[in-house]
């Protein structure tokens, strides 16, 4: 049995690459499942499998998954039970988000970073497109930045188109796999191409009507990077369905809100309208902000269940 990871996923079909860098296609036999896993795609991008090798007349067979060291995981479909494995083996994931052309709702990044906390799965947001902002764009984007830096979370502000700061997340993906997300036309594809150029991922355009992107990928790839380690480009989501999660773990997962869970008053406080409750007075007095607050609250009350999908129609 030959081993290597998948790269790329289509349908029933599989790409694995060996550690010699060689490349085979691959399917799985009959109903495969990994134990316990309930997912519309029982291999992911990033998984390590074993294999036995194609022959003239047929593709390689997996016939093994190893153990993951994490994953990152959506609901499938609206109120669906099943889920789709976006990525497997990720040390780190860069949100791409953008405040113009189109802009990045704070409700999907909470959405996103909610699900990558619960996976422990250590998450920059990349502001892209920073090459289009004028003096209120510029005031808004600062805004934006200082809710997230403020909990702990890495910014980091680019222009694919200019290079600003392309270097600096050269250092950070080197010798990582790095998985990049977000809505279609936040300019993934580019941003790629600019930090490898030997890459030449197709790119879109924004639609004129809507301002929103018109897809470009259509299914989850791994590239290798000339510079060392890897990167999983994912199809433009619409909206972030969570997956398996307890109303009463979602304020877990929001770092502000984990460090005074201890000082409410009841043990299964929902921050809602209990008396003595230490995330509402935190919320009063500025120290959590107003709108991580809502998203808390859209997600508490099923928002995060909205019919989501890869934009590819």
């Amino acid at each position: 049995m030959s081993e290597g990871i998948v790269i790329r996923t289509t349908g029933s079909h599989y790409t694995v690459r060996t550690k010699d860098n060689s490349f085979y296609e691959c399917c799985i036999r009959g109903n495969f499942r990994m134990k316990g896993i309930k997912s519309t795609n029982p291999i992911a991008v990033g998984d390590i499998v074993g294999f036995d090798m194609p022959t003239p007349t047929s593709e390689g067979i997996i016939t093994k998954i190893y153990d993951r060291r994490n994953c990152l995981v959506r609901r499938a479909t609206n109120l669906s039970k099943r889920s789709q494995i976006i990525a497997a083996n990720v040390d780190q994931a860069f949100l791409i988000a953008t405040i113009v052309f189109p802009r990045t709702s704070t409700g999907f990044i909470d959405r996103f970073l909610v699900t990558t906390e619960a996976h422990q799965i250590p998450t920059t947001i990349i502001f892209n497109k920073i090459d289009l902002y004028d003096e209120s764009l510029r005031e808004y984007a600062d805004n934006m930045m200082g809710i997230y830096t403020k909990v702990g979370y890495n910014c980091v502000e680019v222009s694919a188109k200019r290079g600003d700061n392309l270097e600096l997340l050269r250092q950070m993906m080197k010798d990582k796999t790095t998985l990049l997300s977000g809505h279609s036309g936040v300019g993934k594809s580019a941003l790629i191409n600019a930090i490898d150029s030997n890459l030449d991922l197709k790119t879109g355009i924004i639609s004129s009507v809507h301002y929103k992107g018109m897809h470009t990928t259509t299914f989850a790839e791994m590239f290798a990077l000339d510079f060392g380690g890897d990167i999983i480009d994912t199809p433009g989501i619409k909206e972030f369905g969570m997956f398996d999660f307890k109303r009463e773990e979602v304020g877990l997962y929001y770092p502000e809100m984990k460090s005074r869970l201890k000082d409410c008053k009841f043990y299964n406080c929902t921050h809602e309208h209990e008396p003595h409750c230490a995330i509402i007075k935190a919320v009063e007095d500025g120290e959590i902000s107003i709108e991580r607050y809502t998203n808390y609250i859209n997600i508490m009350h099923g928002e995060e269940l909205k019919i989501e999908k890869w934009e590819d129609k």
